[in-house]
């Protein structure tokens, strides 16, 4: 028989650990699942900056004080991979890689992952060279040149990290200006060891069969080939949501976000979503941990009203 609780929380980022405090604080029981570290992409930041009652703090050590404040109401942390849910109405089954989990309502924090490039190389060299994570890698290119793909917030604040290590960093990018906030694109404009090559796409990734050598870069103005070289490729170029197991519900539009209302609810009663994986404008730990308050008091109200309907009905 699957095992039951009143709600379970799909991921265990800022989102899921905030979802999962307000929801067991409410004496709900809940169970948090993820088929990682709990924290999510914090664990690959190095420093945050933006996050309140911090002046910075490594993500890591946030990751690790919000789990434990997660956890401190009797919400139970389970490893495992969710690869469907099941609408039964008042009840969702949740269906992992190795158990069934019912529960009256069912909060998804899935997250987001990086988007690759998909060009000749990347593959092959990933893990050779090829990173999407400066904090986990970057130690294995000091006093080496590397390149960034991308020209967002995670691009330029890991060219910031980089820069501390590495001998040189060079940012392409695909447009002639950066997407990043203004303080972070000021902090690299002014550090001497991060260049900048406008208005070009990384068309290949280059080795010697054993690691990353350079990248092959085409100019989308002139159609110029060049090559850069380098030792190591990190690449942000967006974020995909990691919605997949929840295709078959009908609650992701037509480029797999989820999107809810202002109570985080999504087109079926009883299933939230929250953090990352959801359609907005801002993906950030601040927004994640705010939807995660909503949907754990949401919760809260729509269990309260599931009971009190039963109530009435056994009347």
């Amino acid at each position: 028989m699957a095992k039951s609780y009143d709600v379970v929380v799909i991921g265990a980022g800022p989102g899921g650990m905030t979802a999962a405090l307000y929801a067991s604080r409410a004496n709900l029981s809940v169970a948090m699942i993820d088929r990682g570290i709990y924290g999510g992409q914090m664990n690959n930041t190095a420093e945050i900056e933006n996050y309140p009652g911090f002046k910075s703090v490594m993500g890591p050590d946030l990751a690790q004080q919000m789990y434990d404040g997660s956890i401190n109401f009797g919400a139970e942390y389970v490893y495992g991979s969710v690869e469907s849910i099941e609408d039964k109405g008042e009840v969702k089954l949740i269906k992992t890689d190795s158990d069934e989990i019912e529960a009256k309502a069912v909060v998804i924090a899935t997250g987001s992952e990086y988007k690759k490039l998909g060009v000749p190389g990347e593959k092959e060299y990933g893990g050779k060279g090829v990173s999407y994570c400066a904090v986990c890698d970057g130690a294995f290119f000091r006093n080496k040149d590397v390149v960034v793909v991308g020209g967002g917030d995670s691009a330029i604040e890991e060219s910031l990290y980089l820069s501390k290590i590495v001998n040189s960093v060079t940012v392409i990018h695909r447009r002639d200006q950066l997407r990043a906030q203004k303080v972070i694109q000021d902090r690299a404009f002014a550090d001497e060891k991060i260049n900048f090559i406008w208005n070009s796409n990384v068309v290949e990734v280059l080795g010697d069969g054993a690691k990353v050598s350079g990248v092959k870069v085409v100019n989308n103005q002139t159609n110029e080939e060049s090559v850069v070289d380098a030792s190591g490729a990190f690449i942000y170029v967006g974020l995909l949501p990691m919605t997949d197991p929840f295709k078959d519900l009908g609650i992701t539009d037509e480029n797999g976000w989820i999107p809810t209302n202002d109570h985080m609810e999504t087109s079926i009663p009883g299933i939230f979503a929250i953090g990352d994986v959801r359609e907005k404008e801002l993906r950030q730990i601040t927004t994640a941990v705010g939807d995660g308050g909503l949907a754990g008091q949401q919760v809260f109200k729509y269990i309260e009203e599931l009971n009190s309907n039963k109530a009435k009905q056994q009347a």
